[in-house]
């Protein structure tokens, strides 16, 4: 059963927002210039960015999309190498992709500068190779947890990186169990971590950690539905917990949310439109976007398909646009997401 939650790789079976990050101007005696528009606006920091994943194959592709808009995905690049179920965190400045398999396990870690395009350099490497792990970050730090390292080993180790040097991960703390497959999700003070496959059930447990200390997990509360290969993007206020599959469904299309900064069990948000797993998601403060994954209905394959909410609001998600290629099991993150404070 987990194997083909893994990878799936082998056999599962609107009116837009602000357009550009730009700058207005108002004449007056004084020459002055003032800027407007929300803060993730400005100097350019509005990019999400997916890499990796596999198509009909595994594939090293980086798209990126403006957040605030409408519209297609746009090449970026490419990672180091053709990999999938990696994951992915950011600040401000940089993504960086951890982990991640083809056939065999990885423990590298590549960046790119998002506000860029061009192909990743290497940055370091986890504390050790495996795949179906979850990432996330504020501006400092990104932590990485779970995975596993063979078909039937599971971890439940978390460990970080500072994301603004070059360098290896070190140990952090631990997950309150052996999971994979689970999602993640940050204001600047919280990193939360939901869902996943925990031998032999699949789990509903939501726990968190302080970013900036080092620790064990404690328990945050519930997610709606038990289930794996799921995603998760955040605001400063809240997370959500999209997608994913489980021993009841081949495919979800829940979207589940948080208040990061307290306690309890996630509420029912609205609907994707499409029912799929191994999808990723990306935010920034206003928007939560969900890109690609494997949809088992009507015809099983995977999609292009990028919808959006937004994040204070409840409701079902509309359509964005579409990725470069149809892929699952890619990694997504951006320069102006929950963790990175407004």
């Amino acid at each position: 059963m987990s194997e083909y939650r893994i990878n799936q790789i082998t056999n599962q079976a609107g009116t837009a927002g602000p357009q550009v990050a730009g700058i207005t101007t108002f004449s007056s005696s004084s020459g002055l210039v003032m800027p407007s528009g929300t803060t993730e606006y400005r100097g350019g920091r509005d990019r999400g960015l997916f890499g990796g994943g596999f198509t009909s194959g595994f594939v090293n592709t980086i798209d990126y999309i403006t957040i605030s808009t409408l519209g297609n995905a746009v090449d970026f690049g490419d990672l180091n190498t053709t990999l999938a179920a990696h994951s992915s965190f950011s600040n401000s400045t940089r993504g960086l992709f951890a982990g991640g398999y083809n056939p065999s396990y990885f423990n590298t870690i590549s960046y790119v500068t998002i506000s860029s395009t061009g192909n990743a350099f290497n940055f370091g490497s986890l504390t050790t190779a495996r795949t179906s792990n979850t990432s996330v970050s504020n501006n400092v730090r990104g932590l990485t947890a779970g995975g596993r390292t063979s078909p039937s080993n599971y971890l439940k180790d978390i460990q970080f990186t500072t994301i603004s040097t070059l360098g290896d991960a070190v140990f952090f703390g631990e997950l309150t169990t052996v999971r994979g497959l689970l999602s993640s999700c940050s204001s600047p003070t919280r990193a939360v971590f939901g869902g996943g496959y925990a031998p032999p059930v699949f789990s509903n447990l939501i726990e968190y950690v302080t970013i900036s200390t080092t620790g064990n997990a404690q328990d945050f509360g519930d997610l709606t539905q038990s289930r794996d290969v799921l995603a998760s993007c955040s605001n400063l206020i809240r997370g959500l917990f999209v997608g994913g599959a489980s021993s009841l469904s081949p495919s979800y299309n829940i979207i589940d949310y948080i208040t990061i900064a307290s306690l309890g069990n996630a509420v029912d948000f609205g609907d994707l439109t499409l029912s799929r797993w191994n999808l990723k998601a990306t935010s920034n403060q206003t928007r939560g976007i969900f890109a690609g994954g494997y949809i088992t209905s009507p015809a099983g394959g995977n999609t292009n398909r990028v919808d959006y909410v937004t994040i204070l609001t409840t409701g079902n998600a509309i359509t964005f646009g579409d990725l470069t290629a149809a892929r699952r099991g890619h990694a997504s993150c951006s320069d102006a997401h929950g963790g990175l404070g407004d």
